[in-house]
């Protein structure tokens, strides 16, 4: 029997698997033969910390972070950092000056934040070679390109981590993935409410220019793997 690769050595397989997605050379079809792999790793891992975590809390415990986003398209990448934490069962909000407060358990905070940095490399790699339509501003074109590639990477996302749970065997105390998913979900919800107690659900992005379609073309090659509260934005999908 084949001795279980150490847990930094998957997220390190993962990384080198998402690094050839990032490069700029990479061929839409080899990027999407990258997602594929990188993606289901991803759940994989993801689910596999969570079950062990079941039968001993040590293994995976709750917390949170403050991501700095700083660069170009800022408020767009805090709503796709967003996206990515719901998919992966986290909870954000959107503080002041870039910074993002994320709750979840600490695997899936690891998760969000790999995702969210590589796929914010691969978007502006596959948006650079749009074009916007006669009469359309680049900034409109580049917007919508983005809203189109984050949706459609977060319904893939939402996708691979439902069948990785589907396809887990029970944790060492009996339970389903699915349930010991959403009982970390509460959690973290929980946690996040006790924060900051009066946000709201935050509303869903939609954008108009020629690249949603580009966009959402871009997301679906992909290599994965508001509301106003003093000043401040839930992030929410």
């Amino acid at each position: 029997m084949a001795t279980p690769m150490p847990e930094d050595g998957k997220l390190a397989k993962i990384r080198a698997i998402l690094a050839k997605a990032e490069d700029p050379a990479a061929t839409p079809e080899e990027a999407e033969t990258y997602f594929a792999k990188a993606a289901a790793l991803m759940a994989k891992y993801g689910v596999e910390r969570a079950m062990l975590a079941d039968s001993d809390p040590s293994q995976d415990r709750p917390g949170d972070r403050v991501i700095k986003i700083k660069g170009t398209y800022g408020k767009d990448r805090i709503y796709f950092l967003g996206y990515i934490a719901d998919a992966l069962g986290c909870k954000g909000i959107n503080l002041r000056n870039g910074e993002v407060h994320l709750f979840g358990y600490e695997s899936d905070l690891e998760r969000v934040e790999l995702l969210f940095t590589s796929l914010s490399l691969q978007v502006f790699n596959a948006m650079r070679h749009g074009r916007p339509r006669y009469g359309e501003s680049l900034v409109t074109y580049r917007k919508s390109f983005l809203a189109g590639f984050m949706l459609t990477v977060y319904a893939r996302l939402k996708e691979i981590e439902a069948r990785a749970q589907q396809e887990a065997a029970p944790s060492a105390t009996g339970r389903s993935a699915e349930l010991v998913v959403a009982d970390r979900k509460s959690v973290t919800l929980a946690r996040f409410q006790e924060a900051y107690p009066h946000t709201q659900s935050g509303r869903k992005v939609s954008r108009g220019g020629s690249g949603r379609a580009a966009g959402e073309e871009a997301g679906r090659r992909a290599d994965l793997g508001q509301t106003r509260v003093g000043g401040r934005r839930a992030l929410a999908a």
